[in-house]
């Protein structure tokens, strides 16, 4: 197997004499490469090893930005007032960078004034096209018409 290692010259070792060399540094053989030909072998501390590679796989997770998806829920016969009031705090969300999901809930009969639930959603989409862009346009689901809105990307 090829061995790679600090302090050995890279080349085709036999397993024994791999083994010894990790032996006598106190280090562990790992097989990095299993399928070449010959196998490559390294001659490392597994336990430094898996602590660095966890440490990475964290500090990525940690840059990682997280979407935070805030909720908005009208009414089909929503009025100015509460369309305003709701219009500030969906400024407020998309201004901190969160997603905004806008929906108009439709209860019992209310169903029958879809038009009116697709009114409001598209009027806030046009209210708020200086803070963000319309990922989907507003869609029924069962009694729900949803619709996102992302935040625009600071320059």
């Amino acid at each position: 197997m090829r061995v790679v290692a600090d302090g050995i010259e890279p080349r085709v070792y036999p397993l024994s004499e791999a083994l010894q060399f990790a032996e006598d540094q106190e280090l562990d053989l790992v097989e990095i490469s299993p399928n070449a030909k010959p196998p490559v072998c390294k001659i490392i501390d597994y336990k430094k090893f898996l602590y660095e590679q966890k440490k990475r796989q964290k500090e990525i997770k940690s840059n990682a930005s997280k979407v935070v998806i805030k909720e908005i829920r009208f009414g089909p016969n929503t009025d100015d007032h509460d369309f305003n009031f709701k219009l500030k705090h969906a400024k407020g969300f998309l201004e901190d960078n969160a997603k905004l999901k806008a929906f108009v809930f439709f209860k019992g009969r209310s169903i029958m004034f879809k038009e009116q639930g697709e009114i409001i959603l598209l009027r806030l989409a046009q209210e708020l096209e200086d803070y963000g862009v319309v990922e989907s346009m507003p869609k029924l689901e069962g009694k729900r018409m949803i619709m996102f809105i992302s935040p625009k990307k600071k320059k």
